[in-house]
């Protein structure tokens, strides 16, 4: 008989197989590249510890005309993807998407790393993610440990975002930031690109197919060991009855793909927040025909070049605003 060590429990292949005796196997998102000068985009970035406690880092970038500008720079702070199981802020994936983003918007950007599922499961990724934030915050007066996060960031005007995983965390952190306020640091919005968000119940057109259904759960169930299920406001925030009151932000870009088994929630997510008590701006961009995170998966293609323009416009939009009316801007 095959011994439990070697009989898989859950086959997520090609992203992992987990194991009956707990092991995972990771098939993806397993690679790490290092920090420094892109020469393709001249972004330079580097890797800080924020917290030793749980031996966590995040990796900043900085685009090459930092040096040379006396402006502080609107901020962005990037949650990975990877169902919370696989992916880390130092793959390939995500160094190059965010030297990209950086280039192109001239941003800040901040990529954090947190412990992955099932190792240490949820709430864990959560509660890493808000330490990291709380650590950038603390650079908001100029006297931080990071010196690049003093000098070049502009606070007032600082986004959250991620794919998938990712963009479930940013989510929970702009309502976290409501109720726990981080001083100093101002957020003006979020872009949620394929976010992973579920429910029992499927929403318009969404999957119906129980196998498929079943793998969904399967898989928050992996990173969540401990969930209530698929409504669990974790992964199902939007029919909280307080969905949308306590986001902490006024601007909301969601990001989705046509042929993506999430697709339905994202518009699912814009319908529910514009007839909130939200009050803000929501803006939706689709991709026709491409599926889930093929942005990351194919970056010089038509609809992700698209993506990436959208999104740093979407980030640079506030400037725009506040150098129009002379320096003042509502945001």
């Amino acid at each position: 008989m095959e011994s439990a060590a070697s009989e898989i429990l859950i086959d997520g292949a090609p992203f992992f197989r987990l194991y009956k005796d707990g092991r995972i196997k990771r098939l993806s998102g397993t690679e790490n590249v290092p920090p420094g000068l892109d020469p393709k985009t001249n972004v330079e970035s580097k890797d800080v510890l924020y917290s030793q406690e749980i031996a966590q880092s995040v990796r900043i970038y900085v685009p090459g005309t930092v040096v040379t500008s006396a402006q502080k720079l609107p901020l962005l702070v990037y949650f990975h993807g990877g169902g919370f199981c696989i992916e880390s802020a130092f793959s390939p994936t995500y160094h190059n998407y965010l030297n990209a983003l950086v280039a192109e918007a001239k941003i800040v950007a901040v990529s954090v790393n947190y412990r992955r599922s099932p190792e240490h499961p949820l709430p864990a990724a959560y509660d890493d993610s808000w330490t990291a934030l709380k650590w950038v915050a603390s650079h908001y007066i100029g006297t931080g440990p990071e010196q690049w996060l003093n000098h070049y960031v502009d606070f007032a005007n600082v986004y959250l975002s991620g794919d998938s995983a990712g963009a479930n965390i940013s989510h929970h952190l702009a309502v976290k930031i409501t109720n726990e306020k981080l001083d100093g640091m101002n957020l003006v919005g979020i872009i949620l690109n394929h976010p992973f968000f579920w429910g029992k119940e499927p929403v318009g057109d969404e999957v119906k197919k129980p196998a498929i259904r079943e793998k969904m759960d399967g898989i928050w169930r992996l990173a969540y060991p401990t969930t209530s299920g698929s409504d669990d406001p974790w992964i199902n925030p939007i029919d909280d009855q307080s969905f949308g009151r306590f986001l902490g932000c006024k601007r909301v870009l969601v990001c989705v793909a046509e042929k993506d088994v999430m697709r339905h929630r994202g518009w699912y997510y814009c319908e529910k927040l514009k007839n909130s008590e939200w009050g803000g701006e929501v803006e939706m961009m689709e991709a026709q025909g491409e599926d889930h995170v093929f942005h990351l998966n194919k970056p010089n293609c038509p609809n992700a070049v698209a993506m990436l323009k959208k999104v740093a416009e979407f980030i640079n939009q506030v400037t725009k605003r506040r150098r129009a009316s002379g320096g003042q801007s509502k945001l």
